[in-house]
């Protein structure tokens, strides 16, 4: 008897030893691996295998990662580099002059403050016309009805239209003398309108213009927005006998507030970088009266071959565009709260 507990107890005691008690050495693993046929790398082709295997969550990203910071990061510094520089017209020579065209175009240039107020305005016209316009359609879509779906894709349309072509569409519809806009005002006895070639109609007609490719994308946040409210407060404010319209003003708007920071700070950012559909309607005119800063910048740049100042101008916009997302951020993160 003695003898089988013997047997019994070295098994006892290996057990034990192999228990979560007992954690094994790493390196009884290695020592074991190694009999089994297991040997770690020993090339440079093995090592860097592994070093990458281990690290893949890095590795994996790298590549976009390194072209997303080449594409921004050189046009950026490029930028900086050139605003701190006078450059002659045939770009041989390049004069280092500090911050003196920030400086300049901060306190001595009337262009660029004319500039600056006509992208202001041309902004918030547009972010404002897009908000009431697009509550409206997404009020609409929220319905159940027949033929929702065919005036949901005609609603959708302009927003995969191509700005540059629609550009001209419109201003071909908007030109003065033959445009189908001036037979409409005129079929209904109103009268005729210059649109982009006035001096007070262009800019909001280029806010028109703007509005209608960006409406779809600010409905469907808005519409996103629509279908996911509760219930039940509207179910409470029909028990307490409110109308429509107290319904909206003191439910649907505070519970949307969240999405309309969204949709605006995307359309906002969206307005202020608008350079294409301006230069080809009115290339800032007539006169200087749709000239943005993007505008500016450009024939400052390219046409007076003032690369230095057009970088300052650029420069400095680029830090106002920043100063209004970081506002619109915060108010967002307000919004969630």
């Amino acid at each position: 008897m003695q003898q089988q507990a013997g047997p019994n107890s070295e098994q006892t005691g290996q057990a034990s030893d192999s228990s979560p008690e007992h954690p094994v050495d790493s390196g009884d693993v290695r020592q074991e691996d190694q009999e089994q046929g297991y040997a770690p790398p020993t090339s440079l082709f093995g090592r860097a295998f592994a070093l990458i295997d281990r690290n893949l969550a890095y590795v994996l990203p790298a590549p976009a990662a390194i072209v997303i910071l080449l594409l921004m990061g050189y046009p950026f510094f490029y930028t900086v580099s050139l605003s701190l520089q006078r450059v002659n017209v045939t770009m041989t020579r390049f004069t280092f002059v500090g911050a003196e065209n920030l400086l300049e175009v901060l306190t001595a240039d009337a262009r660029f403050l004319s500039a600056f107020w006509i992208t202001l305005y041309f902004t918030v016209a547009s972010l404002m016309l897009e908000l009431v316009l697009a509550m409206i359609m997404a009020l609409v879509m929220n319905r159940t009805f027949r033929g929702l779906g065919v005036i949901r894709t005609l609603f959708l349309l302009p927003l995969v239209a191509t700005p540059t072509a629609t550009s001209v569409i419109w201003l071909i519809m908007m030109e003065p003398s033959i445009g189908i806009l001036n037979y409409f005002l005129e079929a209904v006895g109103l009268p005729r309108s210059l649109w982009v070639a006035g001096d007070t109609s262009v800019v909001p007609s280029l806010v028109w213009i703007n509005a209608w490719h960006g409406v779809p994308f600010v409905m469907l946040i808005l519409l996103a927005g629509l279908r996911s409210l509760p219930t039940e407060p509207f179910e409470a404010a029909r028990i307490d006998g409110a109308s429509k319209l107290q319904e909206f003003f003191q439910i649907t708007l505070p519970l949307l507030k969240g999405a309309i920071v969204v949709a605006m700070l995307f359309r906002a950012i969206d307005t202020l970088k608008v350079f294409d559909a301006i230069w080809i309607m009115t290339a800032g005119g007539p006169g200087r009266r749709s000239e943005t800063l993007h505008i500016y910048s450009y024939l400052t740049a390219f046409e007076f071959y003032d690369l230095g100042y057009g970088s300052a101008v650029i420069l400095v916009f680029m830090v106002i565009i920043l100063v209004i997302s970081a506002v619109l951020i915060r108010l967002r993160q307000r919004a969630w709260l």
